[in-house]
Formats: structure tokens, sequence, C-alpha cells
């Protein structure tokens, strides 16, 4: 989200116009003060604390140091007994360190040069997540441009993913398949070949290319988030698979019947806070029960669907156990098989990340669903 707002020089009234560019649809900030490599940790956390915004006009390198000195000293409550307090806790968390580390920006200009001595090049990085600068001068976290950056190296250098021929380049805003559990899946799906598929949610478009490259016919995906749609259709180009690949921006299913239609929907039942919290968190499972309810109309006569999803839910306490089969039976939908596999991801497997205990015994199950009686 980017807003216009004016930024104040901490030792004059001159203000000028910039662009607000936020990834957490925050509004511009209304005072700005300019604050260079003089300035500490705890005076930044005392300032932003009073409601300023610092634009950090020193080096790059100070820059980061100075945001990652301010997030050793904020200060979190301690863990809680419980697996869902504990949940709420660590977003709360999350939370504090977004509105407190948010108020350090960096200013660009108007070619998306960083005002900042000694600072790398971003321009390009800068493109390709946000399009052309709006204006002559762009705020924003450095914690984003950050972000930004190292999505750029993601999308420059591309990912191996397990069941894919070929590299994976995913884009700044989409999520990234580093978690390959519920890819590892797809090995044990059968007639694939000469399928039609649907891919809800596409993402970076990997599950649907998996198949694709496994002899499916072709493969029509959807997804909400514009980056995403753009990012399929360039991993598409790259592998070679653009004219038996589709994808559009629309929620939920394309039009028509499809033989295979795959979903890896958000698997966490709470409210995004940001923009890229949509791809974890489905507030009220609105896309997960969507999907159960409209899968059917959206099957040929043999057609199945393909539902991947993680259990963490249950083992946090946000859904009781059996949740998700009886809303697959009130779908009208029956469980012809289902694979699940340990989590493998470094956070499962660290006892000292957040919410391991959780972490610890979730699950990834790909269900395969067909409609009753079919």
């Amino acid at each position: 989200m980017a807003g216009r707002a004016k930024v104040v020089r901490q030792a004059s009234p001159v203000a000028s116009a910039f662009v607000f560019q936020s990834e957490s649809g925050d509004a511009a900030p209304a005072d700005v003060r300019e604050v260079d490599d003089a300035l500490t940790a705890d005076e930044a956390l005392s300032r932003v604390r009073r409601g300023e915004t610092l634009w950090h006009r020193g080096t790059w390198l100070n820059a980061g140091q100075l945001v990652a000195a301010m997030g050793r000293r904020l200060k979190l409550p301690p863990r809680a007994a419980d697996a869902l307090s504990d949940f709420r806790r660590e977003r709360r968390a999350r939370q504090l360190e977004h509105e407190t580390l948010g108020r350090v920006v960096v200013g660009l200009d108007g070619a998306y040069r960083l005002l900042l001595r000694r600072a790398p090049e971003v321009r390009v990085a800068c493109e390709a997540a946000w399009g052309p600068p709006a204006g002559a001068l762009t705020l924003t976290p450095l914690k984003t441009l950050q972000g930004v950056l190292g999505a750029a190296q993601w999308q420059q250098r591309g990912l191996k993913v397990p069941l894919l021929e070929g590299r994976l380049h995913p884009a700044f805003g989409v999520y990234t398949p580093t978690r390959t559990d519920y890819v590892e899946l797809f090995a044990n799906v059968t007639g694939v070949k000469g399928a039609t598929v649907f891919d809800v949610g596409t993402g970076t478009g990997v599950l649907a290319f998996v198949l694709l490259q496994r002899g499916a016919a072709r493969a029509h995906a959807t997804d909400l988030e514009p980056r995403a749609v753009a990012c399929a259709h360039d991993n598409a180009r790259r592998l070679g698979l653009s004219a038996r690949f589709r994808v559009e921006q629309r929620p939920l299913f394309p039009d028509g019947r499809a033989d295979l239609v795959v979903c890896n929907p958000p698997w966490v039942p709470e409210a995004p806070k940001n923009r890229f919290d949509v791809a974890v968190f489905d507030d009220g499972s609105a896309c997960l029960l969507g999907f159960l309810a409209g899968l059917e109309a959206h099957l040929t006569p043999s057609g199945r669907g393909l539902l991947v999803i993680s259990d963490l839910a249950e083992h946090l306490g946000l859904r009781p156990p059996g949740w998700l089969d009886a809303r697959i039976a009130d779908a009208g939908l029956d469980v012809s098989r289902r694979w699940t596999t340990k989590a493998k991801h470094p956070r499962a497997l660290d006892p000292g990340a957040p919410l391991h205990a959780a972490r610890a015994k979730e699950t990834t199950t790909l269900y395969e669903l067909r409609g009753r009686g079919r």
C-alpha cells in the first residue's frame, strides 16, 4: 500500500511530500523526523514509542544495525504454558515488532536510488516489487526493504523443489515453498497423464507445474494476489509450460470442471495482519470452506479434489480434532485416499523455535476427495 504524506526535518520546519510504501496497509506516518548514525537504539525506541517515525539518513550498515539493536531490546512476555496462549503471545510479539521496528524508514529518490551512504543498488528489486516509482521521494520501513532485497535474491537464483524439473523463481509477496513437505506428497497421486487441472490459490504455480510435468494435459490456475498471478505466469515461461498453463486473478475456482482440482489453502484459521499473512492465515477458514463447498460442482464425473493442508491449527487449539473430516463430510465429499507426512521444516525440528511443542507434532496431509457416490 502506498500513501502520500510529509516529512519534517528534526531541526527545521521545512517539509517535503513523499510516497509511503507499506506492505501492511499502514497509513503514511504523520510525524517523520530525520536521524543519522549518531542515534542510539535506546533513544530510537523512546522516540518511536512517542509516535515519531525516524527517517535514517546515515549509512546502510548502521541503519540495519540500529533496527537489529532495537529488536533485541523489545521485551516480550514469557512463554505461556498452553499452545493456544503461546500462539496468541507470538502473534502479539510479531505485531509489536512490526509497530516498533516499522517506524525506522529509509528514503528512495525518483529513480529508486537509496538515500543512504554506502548503500546497495536496489532499483531492480524495488521495481519488481512495487512497479515504477510513484513520486520523487519514497519512504519505506527498512525491514520492508530488506524483505524486498531478500526476495529479489530468491527470484534471481531460483529454488530447487522436489518433483519439479527445473528451478522455481518465487517473487516478492508470493509464498515461497521452502517447506516442501506438501509438494513431495504429490508423488503419490496417480492418473495424472492427460488430466485437466485446476489449481486454486496457485501462488508460484508449483503444484500445477509438477502435475503438468507428470503428464497433465493443461492447467488453469487462480489466485487473488496479482503478484502471484504474475509470478506463476513467469515461472510457466521459464519452465517451458506456458502453452499448457493459464492463470488468472480471481477467487477460488476457474469456470468449468477439471479432472484434478488442487488446493493448498492457508492453514491457520485466524485473520491475516498484512499482505503476506494471507498465504498462511485464513480468517474463519473461509478459503478452505469455500473450496470444499464448491469442489463437487467443478469436478468432471470421474474427477478428484486434491486438498493438501497442515494440522498445525489442531495442535495450537484453533480447531478441535476431527474438525476437517467433519467439514469434508458436510460438503458431501468422501475421502478416497490420504497421505500424511511429518513436518520437516526447521521450526519443527528446533526446540528453541517459537511454538516448537505444537510444530513438533505437526503433520501435512494430502486428501484425495470425490463427490459422494462417485
